[in-house]
């Protein structure tokens, strides 16, 4: 145990002769480099250099890595490549460092008689329970390949959704704040140029001018509070919604109630939580325990909140359609394909028929919000951009009428 605590943090690579004399190179994890040259001694390899690797600091892991680490390990165990050389692969592989050294560690672990599943419950940060539920699942029934080729499937089907909704939000937020830096730029260095011309006429300025010309010199003079107080509002608003339960739930709400985005969450809400489901029934979970990971799967406390009364009602013996009829956040069509499920007994095919279709909803939906926005947000800028610049040239209209 001592010794696989300690090589698991040192590659080293070297390189030496054959008993042929051919040159030949490679990778080693070990403990020390005295190590390395007995272990390649006893391979009939003369080491002629070896030098430790040195571990790189990465980049933080997403979930993307892990959606991209379990797709390769399923791949590769279909093929009949063993686990643990599964793992050497990917982790060489693998262009983030974090990720290399994440798996070296579970490697260690399993090499040492940890079963896969406990090796991933070391990291909860990265490996939630559906994730390890699934592992502990398909090793129990030793179908680990088939699982993992499921549960990629899953990952990738989930990423892809949260990608496409960043997509549809991104573009009016960064529109929004690039408004918001193009009027400041002309608060503070434009307008006051004016300001000055329209002093030496010394006549009485326009009441739109008046008031641009009041809102830049607050700008000049409250700068820094107002860039301050954006940015620290921000940062604290986003460590309550992080931390504060009540904070998550009121803010889940909200934005499944926003006009044209609220749908759009909705519906990815609803994709997400059956697809989590049908995913644990097809791999043999019993129903109370895959509502355990079900809930906070969706990525809102409004149906996490759901799915623990769910839960509570099926552990008495209500079926499960009835427990989602009560908790009233279900549409008609998945309520009603989960009761074909349940008296068919596929539940798991009538729930990924389900997340099918609410998929292919938010494909659609997204397509449709990009191109309303885009004419949405042109009126909105020359609304905002084209009133401060006819504001300012009112006055010189008004030069122009009485010349």
């Amino acid at each position: 145990m001592a010794t696989a605590a300690a090589t698991k943090d040192f590659v080293f690579e070297w390189e030496g002769r054959d008993r042929n004399g051919k040159t030949v190179r490679g990778e080693t994890r070990a403990g020390g480099e005295n190590q390395v040259r007995a272990s390649l001694r006893r391979q009939g390899v003369s080491p002629t250099k070896v030098k430790k690797r040195r571990m790189r600091s990465g980049s933080r892991i997403k979930p993307k890595d892990i959606a991209i680490f379990t797709r390769q390990l399923a791949t590769m165990m279909k093929a009949g490549v063993p686990l643990l050389q599964a793992f050497d692969i990917v982790g060489r592989g693998n262009a983030n460092p974090s990720v290399t050294k994440l798996l070296n560690d579970i490697r260690t672990d399993v090499e040492t008689g940890t079963s896969l599943s406990a090796a991933f419950r070391k990291y909860p940060l990265y490996f939630d329970n559906l994730y390890c539920n699934l592992v502990e699942a398909g090793e129990a029934a030793g179908i680990l390949e088939g699982l993992l080729d499921r549960l990629a499937t899953y990952m990738e089907k989930t990423e892809a959704i949260k990608s496409k909704i960043k997509s549809a939000l991104m573009y009016p937020i960064s529109v929004m704040v690039v408004a918001f830096v193009v009027v400041t730029v002309i608060m503070i260095f434009v307008i006051p140029a004016f300001k000055e011309v329209f002093t030496s006429f010394g006549a009485d300025l326009p009441a739109p001018t008046l008031f641009v010309i009041a809102m830049s010199e607050f700008f000049v003079q409250w700068w820094w509070l107002i860039f301050g107080g954006i940015g620290g509002g921000f940062y604290f608003f986003m460590q309550a919604w992080k931390r504060s339960e009540k904070v998550q739930q009121f803010m889940d709400r909200l934005l499944l109630k926003l006009p044209l985005f609220g749908n759009l969450i909705y519906k990815s809400v609803i994709a997400r939580w059956t697809r989590t489901l049908a995913t644990m029934f097809a791999a043999g979970v019993p129903l109370v325990e895959a509502l355990d990971s079900v809930g906070g799967a969706s990525g809102n406390s409004v149906y996490a909140l759901a799915t623990e009364k769910i839960q509570q009602e099926v552990s008495t013996g209500t079926s499960l359609t009835a427990a989602m009829m009560n908790a009233n956040v279900f549409p008609s069509m998945v309520l009603q394909m989960c009761a074909i499920g349940e008296e068919s007994g596929s539940i798991d095919h009538m729930l990924g028929k389900a997340a099918d279709f609410y998929e292919a909803e938010v494909d659609d939906m997204v397509a449709g919000l990009s191109s309303l926005m885009e004419p949405m947000i042109i009126v909105f800028l020359g609304t905002l951009i084209g009133g401060i610049v006819v504001a300012m040239y009112l006055p010189i209209f008004k030069l122009g009428a009485v010349v």
